[in-house]
């Protein structure tokens, strides 16, 4: 994801796969990654997220139980907005996406925009 790191990235995937508000340790037990990881690794990078704004956390005992603070389509629309935002011609950027994009995500865009509110 745009403007995290593989392990936040690996750490928000699991948050997005699960219903409910979940533990380190559980963060932990459901990671995927190539390296074993420390419990404290775990808690730092999901620390790091709450300062961050990517994910929120409830004290639970003495334990925090972690969540994502938006959705995995909110976190992509932000990283779109990002690289728009830095691109230094977000019109030429946005021209040349439509023109790769298939007949069935034309269809989506045309939908999205029909809905999208007028700007005051």
């Amino acid at each position: 994801m745009f403007g995290l790191g593989d392990l936040e990235s690996a750490v928000m995937d699991v948050l997005w796969r699960t219903a409910e508000p979940i533990k380190v340790r559980q963060v932990l037990e459901q990671l995927d990654t190539p390296r074993q990881l420390a419990y404290t690794t775990v808690m730092t990078v999901l620390d790091n997220l709450h300062r961050k704004g990517w994910v929120e956390r409830e004290l639970d005992g003495k334990a925090y139980l972690y969540e994502p603070a938006l959705s995995r389509e909110e976190a992509a629309a932000r990283a779109l907005r990002g690289i728009l935002d830095s691109s230094g011609d977000p019109e030429a950027v946005l021209l040349r996406f439509a023109q790769s994009v298939s007949a069935e995500e034309v269809d989506v865009l045309r939908k999205g925009l029909r809905r999208k509110a007028p700007r005051r």
